[in-house]
């Protein structure tokens, strides 16, 4: 225990040591490195880099802990493993490291990446009247067995599959829904993005499932719908062109043959599970202010 506690102490005290002397380009490297790490963290929170990275600082957190306690076969071992590691990592982020290379050959890249990002506190996540229109038009092309895919953005942001997309940016209507899933219509191949309270685009691509206990009768629009739950919290709806049946598929499940007050209620749901986390972070931060009036 005391040696823990004299190696934990030895840490601290190195990570704490200030230097010598600190001169002005110190301060301004500081502050130029705290600001790029804040927008880079911005960034990836945009895209499924964000996810990834937590399992990194996972695993790097891990690392920290085994150092501290003296772990020295698994200190070798991940020692040994970092080269693998890293490619590991250009591998993983490969879309990300190349939409970034992209980005930069573009005139704005400097003012998207400066830009202030907006507090998704200033956007509702959708209201009643979506959720109605929502399910009126599910269940309106099921009768008439029109195959629909429509996917609900949560928290994970949706961004690069809209950019795949035809961006309509127009208040959810069921009118809407149904038109654009019409048959020989330019918008009906792909899937619909609701993000917040309004359609963000049509005709956007989604990546298959790959799993292999999703039922052969199922069709590429299901995969879709599964495919995006899996890699993000995103609420899909599928519309059956065979059947008319309508279902749903989170976090990498699928519910079939849902009812409509099934589907009202998994909207719901979605919508109070946001208001409360908003509501949470305004009583935060209106606690704060109490605390520290200005």
């Amino acid at each position: 225990m005391n040696a823990f506690l004299s190696r934990f102490q030895y840490y601290i005290l190195s990570w704490l040591k200030p230097p010598k002397t600190i001169q002005v380009i110190d301060i301004i490297q500081i502050l130029l490195l705290a600001f790029l790490i804040y927008r880079l963290i911005i960034w990836m929170k945009n895209t499924r880099a964000y996810t990834l990275l937590k399992g990194i600082l996972f695993i790097g957190a891990f690392v920290i802990v085994a150092n501290i306690l003296n772990m020295e076969v698994i200190v070798w071992l991940l020692g040994n493993l970092s080269v693998v590691a890293f490619t590991a990592i250009v591998i993983i982020f490969q879309p990300e490291l190349r939409k970034v290379l992209e980005q930069m050959g573009h005139s704005n890249v400097l003012r998207s990446f400066f830009s202030i990002s907006k507090s998704g506190e200033d956007n509702k996540r959708f209201s009643n009247h979506t959720i109605n229109e929502v399910v009126r038009a599910c269940f309106e092309m099921g009768d008439v067995k029109t195959g629909a895919l429509i996917v609900i953005e949560k928290e994970t942001l949706l961004d690069e599959y809209i950019n795949t997309g035809i961006r309509l940016d127009a208040i959810v209507s069921g009118q809407l829904l149904i038109n654009i899933f019409e048959h020989n219509t330019p918008l009906h191949d792909g899937a619909v993005i609701i993000q917040n309270d309004r359609i963000a685009a049509a005709t956007c691509y989604l990546p298959l499932s790959d799993n292999m206990e999703l039922s052969k009768k199922l069709g590429t629009r299901h995969r879709a719908g599964v495919g995006i739950s899996e890699i993000t919290d995103s609420l899909t709806i599928i519309v059956s062109e065979e059947t008319g049946s309508v279902s749903y598929a989170m976090n990498g499940r699928l519910h079939t043959a849902i009812s409509p007050s099934q589907l009202r209620e998994v909207l719901q749901d979605v919508q109070v599970l946001y208001n409360d986390k908003i509501r949470m972070l305004k009583g935060g931060r209106r606690n704060r202010d109490t605390k520290n009036p200005s």
